[in-house]
């Protein structure tokens, strides 16, 4: 077996040196060497590729397309998310900010799996006593749940050969080490070399992995983004740490729909699903105000209802301001151009302020109609019945236009008792649920039109 050799390589141009240095040689960026290893000729057993030690190759016909077995997380929010359960072999990797409740639903998620599987929960940030007080404080079963504190990748996999869990926990992934590298626990080598060992040992072995990955101040996830490559799926953890819902969001899977969203209430004994999340988002006040609307958005294979609340008040500043909350902001300056070349209603010296209720992030253009409906609610100061349903995408020319699973959105309106929808011709359909008056409108100025009626 060839000896690894520890090198230097430019995360910006590729090139690799055999000292550090504060700037890369070739391309002149700064502070871009980080520790990575050249393998030699022969490859150590550990390096073997995840189907073995020789790659089979067969012909697309030859290749079996049986769909894949999933088992169940006994949490119906976190099944959704994932595509339907949990599939053997996968890596998950998990993140959100500080406190938002990673760690405690994960604890949740194999106490209720190792009574029927073989679990392990590894910790690298906290004590064993620690995780077992807080099963004890969540009221979770704990006789079946084994856990270890350890940051060596390789004590981890040796442990995991012996134990043979269906499902595995790394909390967290910036804490694990690889004894073949000599920099810190938490950069860019030692997190992507350890990722790299935990994955080839799922698909080896058939285990499922959840990681669970810090972020950064903006958000994202920190370290390498190659990390996020080599997983299977990536959850984001979403919401207030100090607010009462959790939203937990796939933006990857290889094994199911991307941008599912599953609803989760934290209370004192952990987090609780949310199996009706519109009449979470829909606390309405019992009086109609100025600048509050309902739309219905779509969430993966779902419709939820939220509320837009828009406030417009005279700016003194040269360049107003224009905030968003769960929006677009560029989006909303956008439709505040569309509103005044094709609606007459000029909002260049006033400050506008959008909030999605309930801290959801609606990420597509079913909320243009509702965006534009709220502000000019509160811009006039007229309140909109609040049995009114608004959703559909604008046009720069003004036109609206159809958005897709309009026929599910309609029927969730019905069911929570709306009586009135404003919706493009396109999502208007042949016959209307029971109790709901279809308004079906082309232009901008149909709906502004409509509005008030």
């Amino acid at each position: 077996m060839a000896k690894a050799k520890r090198m230097y390589g430019c995360t910006e141009c590729g090139s690799t040196f055999p000292k550090w240095a504060g700037q890369c040689g070739d391309c002149g960026a700064w502070n871009t060497l980080v520790e990575t290893l050249i393998e030699g000729a022969a490859l150590p057993s550990g390096r073997a590729g995840w189907a073995g030690d020789q790659a089979n190759i067969k012909t697309l016909a030859e290749v079996s397309v049986e769909e894949v077995p999933r088992f169940s997380t006994a949490s119906g929010e976190l099944d959704r998310v994932l595509g339907g359960g949990l599939v053997d072999g996968s890596v998950v990797l998990i993140g959100g900010d500080p406190g938002i409740g990673k760690s405690t639903i994960l604890l949740q998620t194999l106490c209720a799996i190792a009574q029927r599987f073989p679990a392990l929960y590894v910790t690298g940030e906290e004590s064993q006593q620690q995780v077992a007080m807080r099963a004890r404080r969540l009221d979770l079963p704990q006789d079946k749940l084994k856990v270890m504190t350890e940051t060596c990748i390789e004590s981890i996999i040796a442990t995991a050969r012996l134990e043979k869990p269906k499902v595995m926990v790394i909390d967290s992934i910036q804490t694990i080490f690889t004894e073949q590298l000599q920099s810190a626990p938490g950069g860019v080598a030692q997190v992507r070399e350890s990722a790299a060992l935990l994955v080839r040992y799922a698909k080896q072995s058939g285990t499922a992995i959840f990681l669970v990955g810090h972020v950064t101040k903006e958000g994202a996830l920190a370290g390498p983004r190659v990390l996020e490559h080599m997983v299977d799926t990536v959850l984001y953890f979403e919401g207030e740490s100090d607010g009462r819902l959790r939203l937990l969001r796939a933006v990857k899977n290889r094994f199911g729909a991307v941008n599912e969203l599953g609803v989760f209430g934290m209370t004192d004994k952990g987090l609780k699903e949310v199996t009706n999340p519109s009449a979470i988002f829909l606390t309405r006040a019992q009086e109609a105000v100025p600048g509050s609307v309902v739309m219905a958005t779509w969430e993966g294979t779902r419709p939820m209802l939220v509320e837009v609340q828009a406030l417009v008040d005279t700016s003194h500043l040269a360049n107003p301001r224009r905030v968003t909350l769960g929006l677009d902001q560029n989006r909303l300056a956008m439709l505040l151009a569309v509103l005044h070349r094709h609606g007459s209603i000029p909002t260049y010296d006033q400050d506008v302020f959008i909030n999605v209720v309930g801290g959801v992030k609606v990420l597509e253009t079913a909320a243009d109609l509702a965006l534009m409906a709220a502000v000019i609610s509160s811009l006039r100061n007229r309140p909109l019945d609040t049995d009114l349903l608004v959703f559909g995408e604008v046009g720069l020319s003004g036109e609206i236009r159809p958005v897709p699973s309009g026929q599910e959105r309609l029927k969730e309106a019905a069911k929570h008792g709306f009586k009135r929808a404003i919706v493009p011709k396109g999502n208007a359909p042949k016959e209307a649920p029971a109790g709901l008056q279809i308004i079906a409108v082309t232009r901008l100025e149909q709906a502004l039109d409509a509005l008030f009626e």
